[in-house]
C-alpha cells in the first residue's frame, strides 16, 4: 500500500466500494444503481460536504453530490449512481469545506434574533460574489441572476426576519450548493469500477444434459444417446418458459478408463455413458464434440437456434481430464506424477475420482494458459457467451485473473460463473479476480434467520465483488428441503431463489418433483443423471412448469427483481413466514413466503418507514402477481399462506383499488 496516501486537509476515509485497497475493480452492470460511500469529517464546527467524480472509459467526467445520510453522527456520506456504459470506470471523492451551509447555519440563527446582522450580511456578500462568477462561468445565467438578486437584498437595513426567509429558499440553496466557493477541496485517490453487461447480474438459467434429450432404449434394452439436434427441442421449451440462459453439461468425448457406472459405481459396462466431466478419449478432448451427440456443425446449429429464441448458451467448462484425454500423452508434464510413476487422479478423501486427472497448473503454466485461452476462444467462436466453470477453487487464483482479463479484453460480453461451493473467502476471492457470477450457499439456507442473514450478506456485504446465482438444485445437490417430495416444498424454494437473487437457476427434473436420494444420508440423487441417461416427459402431471413461467415473467416485468443491492428484510411475527422488500427506482416489490410446506401459516408483516414510506394516509395498494388479487397494506399486515398458495409477490402501486 502506498505510504504517501493518507488523509488530506479534509479527511475522507473508509471509501466504498474499494476491493483489496483498489487492486481490483468493484463490480457493476450498465445502469445498475450502486452506492458510493465515505466517512468525511473536518475540525471544528464548520460544515463539510463532498462530491463523487465518476470517470467513464471514454474519459468523460461526471460530478455528483455525495450527501450526508442518516445517522448524521456517524459522518456517513453516500450517493447511489448509475454508470451508463460498459468498460473500466474510475471514481474519486472530493471532500471540501462547505462555506455556504456554514454561513447559512449561522444566518438562520442570528438574523431572526438581530445578532451580528451587519457582519452576517457582509460575510454573505463575500460568499455570493464568487458564486455569481462561478455560475456565469458554467453558463448558468438563471442561477447567477438568482444569486445576484438575493445578494442585492442582503443588507442590514432590511427587515431581519425577511432576510432570514430570503436566504432560506430551496432555489437559492440549490444554486449556492453548486456554485459557492469550496474550501480546502481534498480529492482521494482514484478507485476502479468494472461495468459489465446486464447478464452478468441478471438472468434465469435452466440446466440440462444434451445426451438425455431424445435418448431411448430399443427393444433389446440398449440405450441410444440423445443428440444436439434433439436438444434444440429443449431450447424451444425453456424459451417458452421465459428462461434466459440454456446451460448445458459437458458435451465432449468421455473416457473409458475407470468409467463410472450407475450411482458412481466402478462396474460400468460398455452401455453406460460415463460421467461427462471425465473429459477426453481417442475421439478428442475439450475442443471436440462427443460423437454420440453430433458434430461441431450440429453445435453451431444449436447455438444459432438458441440465439434465434433469445437464449444464451452457457457451456460447462471443466479443466480436468479422463485418463484417455489426448493431453495425457501429448503433455504428461501438465499432470502430477506420483513417486510410483503413475498420474495422480482426483481425490477428496475418502472420495476418489479415478476417472478424472486434475491438471497441475504449476507445471508449464504458460503452456497450459495458452491452451486454455485457445479453448475458450474456440467455443466463443462457436456461439458460447457464458462459461460455467467447474471447481475453479481448485486452480490458482492468478490463473483465473489472467485468463478472464485476457478473454474480456477482446470479448467483454463473455460471462464466467464460478461453480465453487467452497469457503466464503475463497468464493469471494474468485469474484474479486474476475468471475462475474458465483454459485451460492442458498441451497443450504432454510430457516427465516438463515435466509435473512444470507440475503443481507449477498446484497450488502459482498455485492461489490461477488454476484450470486441461486440454483434450487444441481446434478450434485439433491436439496434436503425437498426430500419430502411435497409440491409446496419445491414451489417455495423456487419462489425464494427467483426473488432473492437477480440470477437464479434450476436443473431439469426439479419441476417434476424428483427427490429420491441414493442413500438417505447423502445429498445426491438416486440414479444420478451424471452417470445415466435420463429422458423425461416434461409435461407429465403434476409439474411446476406454470410456476416457472410465471416467476420468469414477473422477473422480466419488474426491475426491482433484476437487482441485488436495494433490499431490506421485513419483520414477521411467525418464524414460518419470511418477508423482504426490493426496490429499484419506481419499481417496488414486497415478497412474502411461507417456509412450511406441510400446513397453513398466518402472521403479521411489518413495514418500517425506512423500508417503504407510505405517504400521508399510511396505506398503499398492492397487487399480488401470483394470485392476481389486490390488497390494501399499511404498517402492519395480516397474511395467511398455505401449501397451495405459499407466497405473495406484491407490486406496490401507491394507489388503493
Amino acid at each position: 500500500m502506498n505510504k504517501n496516501i493518507g488523509f488530506g486537509r479534509i479527511p475522507v476515509g473508509q471509501v466504498e466500494p474499494v476491493i483489496e485497497h483498489g487492486a481490483y475493480p468493484s463490480k457493476a452492470t450498465v445502469n445498475e444503481a450502486i452506492p458510493i460511500r465515505a466517512r468525511i469529517i473536518r475540525e471544528g464546527h464548520d460544515e463539510v460536504a463532498a462530491d463523487v467524480i465518476l470517470i467513464a472509459p471514454s474519459g468523460k467526467q461526471i460530478r455528483q453530490p455525495l450527501p450526508q445520510v442518516w445517522p448524521e453522527g456517524l459522518d456517513i456520506f453516500e450517493a447511489w449512481v448509475r454508470l451508463d456504459e460498459m468498460g473500466e470506470w474510475n471514481f474519486y471523492i472530493e471532500g471540501y469545506g462547505d462555506a455556504w451551509h456554514t454561513w447559512h447555519h449561522n444566518a438562520e440563527i442570528k438574523l431572526p434574533i438581530d445578532q451580528d446582522v451587519e457582519l452576517v450580511c457582509l460575510e454573505g456578500q463575500e460568499l455570493f460574489k464568487p458564486a455569481i462568477k462561478n455560475a456565469k462561468s458554467a453558463g448558468d445565467d438563471k442561477a447567477a441572476q438568482l444569486i445576484a438578486e438575493v445578494a442585492a437584498k442582503l443588507k442590514p437595513e432590511n427587515d431581519h426576519k425577511e432576510l432570514a426567509r430570503l436566504v432560506d429558499g430551496k432555489e437559492i440553496d440549490e444554486a449556492m450548493s453548486l456554485y459557492a466557493p469550496r474550501q480546502f477541496a481534498t480529492p482521494t485517490q482514484k478507485f476502479p469500477i468494472r461495468v459489465e453487461r446486464k447478464r452478468a447480474l441478471y438472468g434465469s438459467w435452466y440446466e440440462f444434459f444434451p445426451r438425455s434429450q431424445g435418448a431411448y432404449q430399443d427393444e433389446s434394452c440398449k440405450w441410444h444417446s440423445g443428440t444436439l439436434k434433439e436438444s434444440e427441442k429443449m431450447l424451444e421449451r425453456i424459451a417458452e418458459l421465459k428462461f434466459d440462459v440454456a446451460y448445458i453439461t459437458p458435451i465432449h468425448p468421455v473416457g473409458s478408463t475407470f468409467k463410472k457406472g450407475p450411482n458412481n459405481s466402478l462396474d460400468a459396462t460398455e452401455e453406460d455413458p460415463g460421467s461427462p466431466w471425465a473429459i477426453g478419449s481417442p475421439a478428442g478432448g475439450h475442443d471436440a464434440i462427443h460423437p454420440d451427440l453430433g458434430t461441431i456443425e450440429d453445435f453451431d446449429s444449436f447455438t444459432d437456434k438458441a440465439k434465434s429464441l433469445g437464449l444464451e448458451v452457457a457451456l460447462d467448462f471443466a479443466l480436468q481430464c479422463s485418463p484417455d484425454h489426448p493431453w495425457v500423452k501429448e503433455h504428461p508434464e501438465w499432470f502430477t506424477i506420483r513417486p510410483d510413476g503413475t498420474i495422480a487422479y482426483a481425490e477428496n478423501p475418502p472420495k476418489k475420482y479415478q476417472d478424472i486427472y486434475p491438471i497441475n497448473f504449476d507445471n508449464d503454466p504458460e503452456g497450459i494458459f495458452k491452451e486454455v485461452l485457445r479453448l475458450v476462444r474456440f467455443w466463443i467462436d462457436h456461439g458460447v457467451t457464458i462459461f460455467r466453470v467447474d471447481n475453479p477453487h481448485t486452480k490458482p487464483l492468478l490463473f483465473w485473473e489472467k485468463l478472464i482479463a485476457e478473454v474480456n479484453k477482446k470479448n467483454p460480453e463473455i460471462v464466467f460463473l464460478a461453480e465453487a461451493f467452497s469457503r466464503p473467502v475463497v468464493m469471494g476471492n474468485l469474484g474479486k479476480v474476475g468471475f462475474q457470477q458465483s454459485y451460492t450457499y442458498f441451497t443450504w439456507r432454510t430457516s427465516k434467520k438463515e435466509l435473512g442473514s444470507y440475503l443481507m450478506e449477498v446484497a450488502h456485504e459482498t455485492a461489490d465483488f461477488m454476484r450470486p446465482n441461486m440454483f434450487v438444485n444441481t446434478p450434485d445437490i439433491n436439496p434436503w428441503q425437498v426430500r419430502s417430495g411435497k409440491p409446496a416444498a419445491f414451489a417455495l424454494r423456487m419462489i425464494l431463489a427467483a426473488t432473492m437473487s437477480p440470477s437464479w437457476g434450476v436443473y431439469s427434473g426439479y419441476e417434476l418433483f424428483e427427490h429420491k436420494p441414493y442413500r438417505p444420508e447423502m445429498e445426491v440423487y438416486d440414479h444420478s443423471e451424471k452417470y445415466e441417461y435420463r429422458p423425461r416427459d416434461y409435461e407429465a402431471e403434476p409439474n411446476l412448469n406454470g410456476l416457472m413461467l410465471q416467476l420468469n415473467e414477473i422477473r422480466r416485468k419488474h426491475p426491482a427483481l433484476q437487482q441485488l443491492r436495494q433490499v431490506e428484510l421485513l419483520e414477521t411475527n411467525n418464524d414460518d413466514i419470511f418477508a423482504f422488500i426490493k426496490k429499484d427506482g419506481d419499481s417496488e416489490i414486497i415478497v412474502v413466503v411461507s417456509l412450511n410446506e406441510n400446513e397453513a401459516v398466518s402472521g403479521e408483516v411489518s413495514i418500517p418507514d425506512r423500508a417503504l414510506p407510505l405517504g400521508n394516509y399510511e396505506l398503499i395498494g398492492v397487487h399480488d402477481e401470483l394470485s392476481g388479487r389486490n390488497f390494501v397494506w399499511g404498517r402492519k399486515n395480516f397474511v395467511a399462506l398455505d401449501p397451495a398458495n405459499p407466497a405473495h409477490i406484491l407490486v406496490v402501486q401507491r394507489t388503493i383499488h
